[in-house]
């Protein structure tokens, strides 16, 4: 009942900048944290950014300094500015939000179909 889609992903060359944003959809009582993922072939799902319904922000250590994660709490949507990309922060870009769907349920985590980031050298 809850869907977050995804845009913003594509290829870039080294340097280059690209913003991806997230929207959620459904029926949801609150959005609590959301966050970004991504998967590079051959590894495991990584953290790269977080934020929580008050704006609090963790980074992974290799993007500090060249992403920042935002949010639209009005429009429900989650947005990353990746800035100074470079080749090996290619991957395919997941969102990830922690929504209650009723007052009476515990939140669960809901996932995006995931965007695929290309960054050329």
């Amino acid at each position: 009942q809850v869907q977050l889609v995804e845009s913003g992903g594509g290829l870039v060359t080294a340097g280059g900048s690209l913003r991806l944003s997230c929207a959620a959809s459904g029926s949801m009582f609150r959005i609590n944290a959301m966050g970004w993922y991504r998967q590079a072939p051959g590894k495991q799902r990584e953290l790269v950014a977080t934020i929580t319904s008050g704006g609090s922000t963790n980074y992974v250590d290799s993007v500090k300094g060249r992403f920042t994660i935002s949010r639209d709490n009005a429009k429900n949507t989650v947005y990353l500015q990746m800035n100074s990309l470079k080749p090996e922060d290619t991957a395919v870009y997941y969102c990830n939000a922690d929504v209650r769907t009723t007052n009476y349920r515990p939140s669960r985590d809901y996932w995006g179909q995931g965007t695929q980031v290309t960054v050329s050298s």
